[in-house]
């Protein structure tokens, strides 16, 4: 297996995402095609233990900011990594492309040059999210901010074929977002995608409120982009918030040291779940071809994980079930 990642993208890109690549060469038994500026990534490579015929590079001239206009820069910077990555995918010269680089370029790329998968209208960032009991995916998070019913729809039939097929779930319990748990609460929209996944196979189990979306109530969770990109930077800012706070009230007294001390343990199993570094990255569902992105400040430990997201993803055949999802639901309306 062949998986291209993007050595320019990220704030941390070369160094952790070289040396993430390494760790995954290595763990994973992958090939690792690093794309971008050749001699900022040889240079970075020798820095590490030579891995022959597992790590390749493809230079790419160009680099995507994370604060440039995707759509823009996608066709100036036409020889960026983020370009060459997904072309490689395109041209079957690798099985999928991860980075950590500019999101809305990354799907503009995706959406440009490798299309849609038959019958996907848009497609959408899914996020894998700890709850009480287990995980679930969080689907969109940011690709599709002008959402119509078919979409989330889609998402639903999308999410619920990567639950079962990689991360494994026997059964799928799909909800909608809205402002209230009652059919008739929420905008327009999410009335009308109610009424047709309500229609549909999936185990529609109806709205769900905010605060659902730990509980494990629902194993996929869908949104249109606008709220899901807020709910995770939202709760990626309270992650973090919390854990000044928490040091702060440890700094407070010697019984309080103590205290966190004496539950270390713990609290390492607590961070674990909800370290995004752990998950790696967030597949792009819908697109032909395998595209994982993983967050801006990933490090070498994340874009590992992110490798390891992108193999699953070309292990389980999940475009292949994703088109028999949506081509059975359009046989039968």
């Amino acid at each position: 297996m062949r998986i291209a990642v993007d050595a320019m993208g990220g704030d941390y890109a070369p160094y952790e995402v070289v040396a993430g690549a390494v760790m995954a060469a290595r763990e994973f038994n992958y090939e690792i095609i690093l794309v971008g500026e050749e001699y900022t990534i040889k240079k970075e490579l020798d820095k590490h233990r030579p891995l022959e015929g597992k790590i390749y590079t493809k230079h790419a001239s160009e680099i995507i900011g994370m604060d440039e206009p995707p759509a823009v820069s996608i066709r100036r910077k036409k020889n960026s990594s983020i370009n060459v990555g997904i072309n490689l995918v395109k041209d079957k010269k690798a099985d999928s492309f991860v980075s950590a680089g500019n999101t809305g370029a990354i799907v503009c790329s995706a959406t440009l040059h490798l299309k849609t998968l038959e019958g996907v209208h848009r497609a959408g960032i899914s996020v894998v999210m700890p709850t009480l009991l287990g995980s679930s995916l969080l689907i969109d998070v940011g690709a599709n901010i002008d959402c119509k019913p078919e979409h989330l729809l889609q998402y639903g039939l999308m999410g619920d074929v990567y639950c079962r097929y990689v991360l494994g779930k026997k059964e799928v319990k799909v909800g909608i977002l809205s402002i209230g748990e009652e059919e008739t609460k929420g905008t327009d929209l999410i009335k009308s995608a109610h009424e047709l996944l309500n229609k549909s196979s999936l185990h529609f189990i109806g709205n769900l409120d905010g605060k659902d979306i730990f509980s494990g109530k629902a194993d996929v969770i869908i949104c249109d982009g606008f709220t899901g990109n807020i709910i995770i930077k939202v709760l990626e800012g309270m992650a973090e918030s919390m854990g000044a706070l928490f040091k702060q009230e440890l700094n407070r007294s010697m019984m309080s040291r103590l205290g966190a001390l004496l539950s270390m343990a713990a609290l390492r199993n607590l961070k674990s779940k909800v370290d995004y570094a752990e998950y790696g990255g967030a597949p792009l569902l819908g697109i032909d071809g395998i595209c994982i992105i993983s967050h801006g400040r990933s490090k070498a430990k994340a874009i590992k994980n992110a490798i390891k997201v992108a193999g699953e993803f070309v292990n389980h055949k999940a475009n292949h079930h994703i088109i028999n999802a949506i081509r059975t639901y359009n046989n039968k309306i």
